[in-house]
């Protein structure tokens, strides 16, 4: 679920979105959506007693929406959930979180794939030993998305397709030849990856159907890292 590349790291405010966006995505759209939410988040942080390093804005609905299900008031804790636009701009918001005055706990999210990288970022010296738990990173298996979508039943995530009036767009994808044999699996994230915005609409609804007791372990141990006191 990682996000475009913003360029560099902003503290300009971002614009407002549409109150009716804030309302389905909760966060920024349109084609600088990256950037605007990187900014606004940035903004935040500049109070934070901690932050959650995360690729993209659907990562950032999706964990935020958690902390919500959950009953974790994230602003009171002065806890701010930040997309950073991709695993390879970590070593730029390390940067920028380590040199800030406030010096805010800095943890995250990362995919399998991108443990080599995030380990020479945090600890160059010692890349190849570094443990990411201890240093407040926690591995998603394959990434964020895929880790709600194990934990909501397949009677669920059709369930919302149908309210969210995508069911039939969905059933297409599958009459697909490319798609028709694939696992209900892989055709849902092929669907959401396909239509504009699908990510970051559906990111917040599958948090919030994941059942009590279901919340993933990374998002359950990241949302305990950043809300514990130094």
């Amino acid at each position: 679920m990682a996000g475009d590349k913003p360029e560099q790291v902003s503290t300009a405010p971002a614009v407002d979105p549409r109150p009716q966006d804030r309302n389905v995505f909760g966060y920024e759209s349109g084609p600088d959506a990256p950037i605007r939410a990187t900014s606004r988040a940035i903004e935040a942080a500049a109070a934070a007693r901690s932050v959650i390093l995360v690729e993209g804005i659907s990562d950032q609905i999706a964990l935020e929406a958690t902390a919500m299900q959950l009953g974790l008031d994230l602003a009171s804790q002065r806890v701010v959930v930040v997309p950073i636009g991709g695993i390879g701009s970590v070593s730029r918001y390390l940067s920028h979180f380590r040199a800030s005055e406030r010096k805010p706990d800095i943890s995250g999210l990362f995919d399998g794939a991108e443990a080599p990288i995030l380990r020479k970022a945090l600890l160059p010296q010692r890349s190849e030993t570094a443990d990411l738990e201890q240093l407040g990173f926690f591995l998603c298996e394959r990434d964020l998305e895929d880790e709600l979508l194990r934990a909501v039943s397949r009677e669920t995530v059709e369930a919302i397709l149908e309210d969210q009036g995508d069911q039939r767009a969905f059933q297409t994808l599958q009459r697909q030849d490319a798609w028709r044999d694939r696992p209900f699996h892989q055709q849902l994230r092929r669907f959401l990856g396909a239509g504009a915005g699908r990510k970051l609409r559906y990111a917040r609804h599958l948090a919030l159907a994941v059942p009590a007791g279901k919340t993933p372990a990374p998002l359950l141990g990241v949302l305990s890292r950043a809300l514990t006191e130094n």
